[in-house]
């Protein structure tokens, strides 16, 4: 696992940029909601992207910075790069929403748009010909996972005995972020990557024992599932998670609607999965956290939900 100190190293990095998200209880339920979706950027993002940023020296930032993001490391490194003074270009696959593209550019960053494809492969390669820079890896970068765990430290520290945390996979730098944090002051604690069934990489790779090809289809979870776990990730999510669950895109609408009549909270797909799962009842714990990784949604999709639609 990432070591603690590295942790703390990076709550003091990003102490003045990422704020301490509230942790809020669901009405009549053991269901505990980290609301990451109210960080200045609308996501958890914020908090590796600047850790990285704030780690690399300036003769590595020289170049800028370059990404692979379907919008919330986007605007996260956007964020990071313009407070440091230097370009950021991201590359986004053809299916990003066109809100999450807007804030990325009104934060300074330049976009490439390419397929779903090219995208994955730049995620895997971590590299983009024709690309100078440094690339900051939106799952694989230690400091990346060291800035996101950061809210592990926070859940320690505000719900002492929390049983079960509940953490959206996208790549696994968040879930593996928070459960190294969380499992070195609280080992019984459980955590769990939660899939969408449009991308169940995760879950797969726990049935198979290894990382496995998923089929990958677009939906409006556009910020978690994917193809397949990737090898570099398989060690950490193998070591610091207890397991996956997966979520059907109409419960995680329905999760969707319940935070916004219940608390008056606005999530993206990807930060409905985790209170999906818990409200399902197939995950263990009587103190359950669920990371609400963000709120970035464009709102002809939200409307569409709150209508009591699942949108594809």
């Amino acid at each position: 696992m990432i070591p603690l100190a590295e942790f703390e190293r990076a709550r003091e990095r990003i102490a003045d940029a990422a704020v301490r998200t509230p942790l809020v209880r669901l009405p009549d339920t053991d269901i505990w909601l980290k609301l990451e979706n109210l960080q200045p950027v609308g996501s958890f993002k914020i908090r590796g992207a600047t850790n990285a940023i704030r780690a690399a020296s300036p003769e590595q930032l020289a170049g800028g910075v370059v990404t692979a993001s379907a919008g919330n490391m986007a605007q996260g490194l956007a964020w990071a790069a313009r407070e440091a003074g230097v370009p950021a270009t991201i590359v986004v696959p053809d299916h990003a929403p066109q809100t999450k593209l807007h804030r990325i550019e009104r934060l300074g960053g330049r976009v490439i748009k390419v397929p779903w494809e090219r995208w994955w492969q730049t995620i895997v390669e971590s590299r983009f010909d024709s690309l100078d820079g440094l690339f900051v890896h939106p799952v694989q970068d230690e400091l990346v996972m060291a800035g996101n765990g950061t809210i592990g430290l926070e859940l320690v520290e505000d719900l002492p005995d929390l049983d079960t945390v509940l953490v959206p996979y996208g790549g696994g730098g968040l879930s593996v972020g928070i459960a190294s944090a969380v499992k070195q002051l609280r080992p019984s604690v459980r955590v769990y990557a939660i899939d969408p069934e449009s991308g169940p990489s995760a879950s797969a790779a726990f049935e198979a024992g290894r990382p496995v090809t998923v089929e990958h289809r677009p939906s409006f979870v556009d910020g978690s599932g994917g193809v397949g776990v990737l090898e570099a990730m398989w060690p950490y999510v193998r070591e610091a998670l207890d397991g996956a669950y997966v979520v059907s895109l109409e419960e995680t609408a329905a999760a969707l609607r319940l935070l916004a009549e219940q608390i008056r909270v606005v999530a993206e797909g990807a930060g409905a999965l985790a209170p999906a799962a818990a409200l399902s009842g197939r995950t263990p714990g009587a103190n359950v956290v669920c990371i609400v990784s963000g709120g970035n949604i464009d709102l002809s999709v939200l409307v569409r939900i709150l209508q009591g639609e699942t949108p594809k």
